[in-house]
């Protein structure tokens, strides 16, 4: 897309390589201070009333606040971020991951100033979205023995932010929407052609399937 396009060339040398390694550490910080201090996340949180009251670091902590969880499933929904960060980054290049993140990460501060709280719940659920995209045939592990392929669980991932979209609140609403928005900009253009791409070549290979039985 040409608008990224200048956009890269004049900020290339601002971009994080390795950015969700950088975010997902920050995390296991958190969590491991907030078993010490348990009112931490509730300080670093995106909360509209505290930033008008002056606390502006929330416009970045708020990253870093790790997903609920017990302490294996923190490391490995981490583990999945930097996998997430890193394939992404292949695809799109350092600076394109860089925009999509921040560009997600100033939509749900939008979110939390038009609802009055937000996370960055939905902002990492959109980067799931955007690797299903680029590689749906990829298979994770699930519970660590049963192989699913990143398409099938791209769909519950849509279908949760459908459910939320209606039964969740208005801070959940507007998260959504703002990370959703985030994904079309990015998919959009080139990355909406190689998604259709993508589908077609799905419907092909099940009816040749179909041909062959």
């Amino acid at each position: 897309m040409d608008w990224i396009d200048r956009l890269e060339r004049k900020g290339r040398r601002l971009a994080i390589p390795n950015l969700m390694f950088i975010i997902s550490g920050g995390m296991l910080l958190v969590y491991i201070f907030s078993l010490m201090f348990p009112q931490l996340q509730s300080l670093l949180s995106l909360n509209r009333a505290m930033l008008f009251q002056g606390q502006v670091w929330r416009l970045v902590t708020f990253l870093f606040i790790p997903p609920a969880s017990s302490p294996l499933w923190i490391l490995f929904n981490l583990y999945f971020y930097c996998l997430l960060g890193r394939a992404l980054e292949t695809q799109w290049g350092v600076f394109r991951f860089n925009l999509f993140y921040f560009t997600g990460a100033l939509g749900a501060v939008a979110a939390a100033l038009l609802s009055g709280y937000g996370s960055n719940s939905y902002l990492n659920l959109s980067l799931f979205l955007a690797f299903a995209a680029f590689y749906p045939d990829y298979k994770l592990m699930v519970f660590f023995f049963l192989p699913i392929k990143v398409k099938y669980l791209a769909a519950v991932d849509v279908l949760f932010f459908v459910v939320s979209l209606v039964l969740g609140s208005w801070a959940d609403r507007a998260a959504i929407l703002m990370s959703v928005i985030n994904v079309i900009l990015f998919f959009g253009g080139s990355g909406l052609k190689h998604l259709k791409t993508q589908m077609g070549y799905w419907k092909t290979r099940r009816n040749f399937r179909k041909y062959m039985k």
